[in-house]
């Protein structure tokens, strides 16, 4: 009788230091995260919500640009002739005197 109350003594004993060095490992972990997180916010690391948001940005912006290069092409492909008669080959701004002023 003596020797099963000494048994369960010891495995409360037991069960206690177990849940006693779980408090300790979860309050470790707290500290240890929010000391990384603290430099984290020092470093000025950007967020992952800044991070998907930059890469939806990127991923629009090349698409854009990608239909803006192509119309280029297209543009350049065209033959001469379907260009307005008062366009010049190059260089000079359209509407401007021989002169190099404005013509309102």
């Amino acid at each position: 009788m003596q020797q099963n109350r000494l048994f369960d003594d010891f495995a409360r004993l037991m069960t206690d230091a177990a849940g006693a060095a779980q408090g300790v490992r979860r309050e470790a972990e707290t500290m240890v995260k929010a000391q990384i997180e603290r430099m984290l916010r020092d470093m000025d690391v950007a967020t992952r919500e800044e991070v998907e948001v930059l890469r939806d940005l990127v991923a629009s912006l090349r698409a854009q640009n990608d239909a803006l290069a192509t119309r280029v092409a297209a543009l350049e492909a065209a033959p001469a002739e379907t260009k307005p008669a008062g366009a010049k080959a190059k260089g000079g701004a359209a509407g401007a005197a021989p002169g190099g002023t404005a013509t309102a």
